[in-house]
């Protein structure tokens, strides 16, 4: 039987969708970030650099807990067939736990060697909760965002926030002890997937076991191709981290991490709705011959909403951090404004990024992921041997050559012109300069006054 034509959406559907996300985000994030000066000054610098190997260990992992099973979720017409693959996303998520589980069991010493901190030995428990709460999470978002269930994501996302900021802040202001940042961490993710997946457990509870292998070889690209891309993805964000932990030292590490914090609050508070409203309507774009057009007003839309805040952030940085967090974090001030052009063209390619999925384009992704990869922990590696005051600040600059990389090549893959993406982002360049403009006139006043 012929498939039908997908229904158009109602116009503004995306915007909604987009202000229901950031909603939810803006609450999210501003219950994280009135924690943040109270946790800055409960835990130091060396105790954010273990939270930073920690976090950045389960990083690396989790993106291929559920061997990436979780991006095709979106893309089946049947609603049978993404439940299938619902569940067959948390069937792989609970099997590489269990793996890490047992690896951190048995060989305790050899994973503490691995990530150069023996501080995490009492906390190798948490390595294989943490895991399963990140793919369970995943799983959980994919199916929302495929049912268009941008209120339950909203709902999640606070709900994520407030346990994960309480947790921190009681344990810093009972004990000051770094498990709490450890733990909070895990329970961010752990809390998002019990309210996103509680919703839907009868019907997933229902799906034939028998069904999933057919599934899995259907989708095998994602597997095959995908879960590499993504570890080399991620590996080139963490693992400069945790080596700079390992051969520096910890609270240099946590000076990093603070300023990505400071950076990722705004990307994650607009670029997260709008990637998730993006992989929402890609599919249904790319069968009406549509995505090239769609990407290029997406990314516009992204110009306009971030490119002036993140600029304005890195201009006042080394003005604010002292002020926000402390006088013990200026240097992440500092490290966040190197940071800017990373953060910048990270905030534009993520949101896109899902549409090399979309158009079967796992095999380009995988390549620019790997090159992304030596790029970036080879510069690390460099500095580290030959000019280790400045490691932090190359690899700063490093995320902004790889992230324009990433960005043209998604253009290329949705087939989007270079000129018509360049017209739409200048297009923006008003409200983009204001934020700037008044930047500099705040960084200029902050100066006199401190001179």
């Amino acid at each position: 039987m012929k498939p039908q034509a997908p229904r158009p959406e109602p116009p503004g559907a995306f915007a909604r969708a987009v202000m229901v996300l950031a909603s939810g985000a803006v609450v999210a994030h501003g219950i994280t970030a009135l924690s943040m000066p109270l946790l800055s000054r409960l835990y130091s610098p060396a105790h954010f650099g273990l939270l930073a190997v920690f976090a950045g260990c389960l990083a690396v992992l989790s993106v291929a807990a559920c061997l990436r099973y979780e991006l095709a979720i979106a893309l089946p017409e049947s609603d049978s067939q993404a439940q299938e693959l619902v569940v067959l996303s948390l069937a792989c998520c609970v099997g590489t736990s269990l793996l890490l589980a047992l690896v951190v069991t048995l060989a305790p010493d050899w994973f503490v060697a691995r990530l150069g901190q023996p501080a995490l030995a009492p906390y190798l428990w948490l390595f294989p909760l943490g895991l399963l709460a990140a793919g369970a999470f995943a799983t959980m978002q994919a199916w929302s965002v495929r049912r268009k269930a941008f209120g339950l994501l909203a709902r999640s996302r606070v709900a994520q926030s407030a346990c994960g900021a309480g947790t921190q802040l009681a344990f810093g202001a009972t004990t000051g002890h770094p498990v709490g940042l450890l733990l909070g961490n895990v329970l961010n993710a752990g809390v998002g997937s019990l309210v996103m997946g509680r919703a839907a457990w009868s019907a997933w509870r229902a799906t034939p076991l028998q069904r999933l292998w057919p599934q899995a070889k259907a989708y095998r690209r994602f597997p095959l191709y995908s879960t590499a891309e993504a570890l080399a993805n991620s590996a080139a964000i963490q693992l400069p981290v945790i080596l700079i932990a390992a051969q520096v030292a910890p609270a240099e590490a946590g000076q990093l991490t603070m300023a990505m914090f400071a950076a990722q609050a705004p990307l994650s508070l607009i670029g997260t709705a709008i990637s998730q409203a993006y992989l929402s309507r890609a599919p249904e774009s790319l069968r009406q011959g549509q995505l090239g057009a769609f990407s290029v007003q997406v990314l516009g839309h992204l110009v306009r909403a971030g490119a002036g805040p993140l600029l304005a952030v890195g201009i006042l940085a080394p003005l604010l951090f002292p002020l926000v967090f402390g006088a013990q974090w200026q240097r992440a001030g500092h490290l966040l404004s190197w940071m800017t052009p990373w953060f910048l063209l990270q905030f534009l390619a993520v949101p896109l990024s899902m549409a090399l999925h979309v158009c079967s384009r796992q095999r380009a992704a995988l390549m620019l992921q790997l090159g992304g990869l030596a790029l970036r922990v080879g510069l690390v590696l460099l500095c580290l041997h030959w000019a280790q005051a400045w490691t932090a600040e190359v690899y700063a600059l490093s995320g902004g050559v790889f992230y324009l990389a990433y960005l043209l090549v998604i253009l290329w893959a949705v087939g989007a012109s270079g000129g018509s993406a360049l017209r739409e982002m200048l297009a923006q360049a008003r409200p983009v300069a204001a934020w700037v403009g008044g930047a500099v006139l705040v960084a200029g006043a902050g100066r006199l006054v401190n001179a």
